[in-house]
């Protein structure tokens, strides 16, 4: 286990389960104020919303398909943003079998949506050599409206948002139109220059997966592979386009990338980056601050020879600290845990999950911090389960290959078929409730949401733009789940949505801090966190019994300070860099929509 300076001993002392601790809980619980009530929170809306188009795996057609089938079961996913500018969430979904379409779920306001993908243009990206695997909000060019970048293996694809709820496609003219087996990718301004830059994970290195000229191209090792596609990074240069500056900027690795996180670990007001990986460690990557990245894993978090899969920051234990929660395998045959990495407020962080209850959350996958009893603590929900097949287990044959001497891992053919057999396949999903920052515990069962689909993602959002944040899950090899949150009123909220002037647009990295009854809430604004998924960019605040924030306080990406005067809760405002008041949300509609009605 990882720990940082402090040491372990140290931490599990301070945070085991004293009677103190639990009094604290209890009266965090209380001060929250009403909403205890019998009945699930979250309802299964799926069909009723029109967002049940399930998700296909790609079936191989080379020598390899009968192995890969297994091992490529992925590409499931969902993003989040208002791409039309009618107030109401939209999201896009992926697709990965040949020829297979993507979806552009337009959000009606009414809890509906309509698939506009066809008209809207962005509906192809599955062929005979490319499939989805995930896809990513970003105003590249900061004229206020999200583009859209199609993430695969193979050739990603850019699609500028002209306006008129259609796309174009400018992957070329972006610079980014190169092969890549792309599995994750992230949006934030490194450097501070106005723009967002592009951080891309790749999975497999660069080879062809789809018609593979060597066998050589799986994992070459269980704990230390290094043949896998790393991290590219993309500097934006404010002329439409990216150019790529992984080497210049300190980036350079060659592990199996399953996801990339970003946030500011120290608050000096630049981003650091958190690169969860595959048979191998994860990194930690510190910005200096002029424009490069410096690999600080050995002091961060340690050396690890686990699983990382995702890669998200929050502030669970409200400590004004950005924390990092890494999903990993946790099953009968291999207990590697997840990690809770508790800010130490020095560069370095603690693993805290098992502390927390947040070690076991089965083979995980995508995970999200969320609010969704508007306690004011940060929850999580964990998406969970490999392969859900048939009765028979892939685990002897698995073991077979890892106890064979002298096996050469990296060629695919040493690999058994997975067939019909199921590994971690049916596992239930994991609601984690955050109990006043002194631990976790499961409510999924309790709250509707404990499906045991094979899950990827998790997006976060409130799509009724009633206070509560709703659920989207999207499923490998099945439908996804769109879970509304019903909560019972009573918890007060607020809802801001930013906007940059004198950083980039979309005020991506902007942290905001909220004090109300005497307790200060931090939230930020994140660039597609989470693997497979994208969550809402608004910052929203579960406020508990408070029935005013006291102080609003934003840092902006510009690397300005500014306080508003926030007069009432319960609503969503808008915040615009240097007007120093909160303004009404008062939505826009860039013509009449073309792409649907």
């Amino acid at each position: 286990m990882r720990c940082g300076p402090w040491g372990r001993e140290f931490d599990r002392t301070r945070r085991l389960w004293s009677a103190s601790a639990v009094a604290g809980a209890l009266l965090s619980l209380t001060a929250a104020g009403p909403a205890r009530a019998t009945g699930p929170w979250f309802a299964d809306v799926t069909h009723r919303a029109g967002v049940d188009r399930p998700h296909h795996n790609r079936q191989f057609d080379n020598q390899y398909a009968s192995i890969m089938a297994g091992y490529t079961a992925l590409g499931a996913s969902a993003s989040v943003a208002d791409y039309d500018g009618d107030g109401f969430e939209d999201i896009f979904v992926t697709d990965s079998s040949r020829d297979g379409r993507n979806h552009l779920y337009r959000n009606n306001g009414d809890f509906t949506f309509t698939d506009v993908a066809e008209q809207a243009g962005v509906a192809a990206g599955n062929d005979a050599a490319n499939a989805s695997a995930d896809s990513l909000w970003l105003d590249y060019d900061n004229d206020g409206r999200p583009d859209l970048l199609l993430v695969r293996f193979g050739h990603n694809r850019l699609f500028h948002n002209i306006g008129d709820g259609r796309f174009a496609d400018v992957t070329k003219e972006a610079g980014l139109d190169r092969y890549a087996n792309a599995i994750g990718a992230i949006a934030f301004d490194y450097d501070r220059d106005g723009f967002v830059d592009l951080f891309v994970g790749c999975y497999f290195s660069a080879v062809d997966i789809f018609n593979p000229g060597t066998p050589r191209f799986f994992p070459n090792s269980f704990e230390k592979a290094d043949n896998g596609g790393g991290v590219l990074a993309f500097h934006n240069n404010r002329h439409g386009g990216f150019d790529e500056v992984t080497d210049r900027i300190g980036l350079r690795t060659s592990g199996w990338t399953l996801d990339l996180g970003h946030g500011d670990a120290n608050n000096d007001g630049y981003d650091d980056l958190y690169v969860a990986a595959d048979f191998g460690t994860d990194r930690f990557f510190v910005n200096n601050g002029n424009g490069t990245f410096t690999d600080r894993t050995a002091a961060a978090i340690g050396i690890d020879t686990k699983k990382g899969m995702n890669a998200e920051w929050g502030d669970f234990d409200n400590d004004g600290l950005l924390d990092i929660f890494v999903t990993n395998i946790t099953d009968e045959y291999m207990r590697e845990g997840n990690f809770l990495w508790r800010n130490n407020g020095d560069l370095t962080f603690t693993d805290v999950a098992r502390e927390m209850g947040a070690y076991d959350t089965g083979w995980g996958w995508g995970a999200r911090f969320f609010d969704y009893d508007n306690d004011g603590w940060l929850d999580l929900y964990v998406t969970n389960g490999w392969v859900s097949a048939g009765p028979e287990s892939y685990v002897p044959d698995i073991f077979q290959l890892i106890v064979r001497p002298g096996v050469d891992l990296a060629d695919v053919r040493n690999w058994p078929p997975m067939g019909g057999k199921s590994l971690s396949g049916f596992e239930k999903k994991k609601l984690l409730h955050n109990l006043g920052g002194h631990a976790f515990v499961d409510e999924a069962a309790r709250h509707g949401v404990a499906s045991t689909d094979d899950g990827r993602g998790v997006a976060v959002a409130d799509f009724d733009n009633d206070g509560r944040l709703d659920l989207f899950v999207a499923n490998v090899n099945g439908a996804p789940r769109l879970y509304r949150n019903v909560m019972p009123t009573g918890r007060h909220w607020a809802t801001f949505v930013l906007e940059g002037t004198g950083g980039n647009r979309g005020a991506v990295g902007a942290q905001v801090r909220a004090t109300a009854a005497g307790r200060t809430y931090l939230r930020f604004v994140d660039g597609g966190n989470g693997f497979a998924a994208q969550s809402s960019a608004r910052i929203h605040f579960g406020l508990g019994a408070a029935t005013r924030i006291d102080r609003l306080e934003v840092r902006w990406p510009s690397g300005g300070r500014e306080t508003f005067t926030v007069p009432v809760v319960d609503r969503t405002m808008r915040l615009v860099e240097g007007r120093g008041a909160p303004l009404p949300f008062a939505p826009h509609t860039t013509s009449p929509r073309a792409a649907g009605r």
